[in-house]
């Protein structure tokens, strides 16, 4: 697996958690999704740039589903606890959501 530097250049932890809620709420047979993903993460990333990064995480799941992660992310003891900026994220990307005019 790519150094995890390397695979978050240019994206902030804000850009990766926007990026992850519009996944989650945007769908996958959407005509425009990369577009709409790009919108709701700030618009600083280029569809292009959303969907190059939806690809890097696919690769990164299956390396994980394999079990051939080597542990040189750090502390395998960490987790990560929903917080207070996390509903903020949450929050603001339902406000894009709506903004372009789907329902939640």
């Amino acid at each position: 697996m790519e150094d995890l530097s390397k695979v978050l250049r240019g994206w902030s932890w804000e850009e990766n958690k926007l990026f992850e809620l519009a996944l989650a709420v945007v769908d996958e047979q959407h005509p425009d999704r990369w577009g709409v993903v790009a919108a709701m993460i700030g618009g600083k990333k280029s569809a292009e740039d959303v969907h190059n990064h939806y690809v890097i995480l696919l690769e990164d799941l299956q390396i994980i589903e394999s079990g051939e992660l080597d542990n040189k992310l750090g502390d395998n003891n960490y987790v990560h606890l929903w917080t207070d900026q996390d509903n903020r994220y949450l929050l603001y990307i339902i406000t894009c959501f709506l903004h372009f005019g789907f329902e939640v």
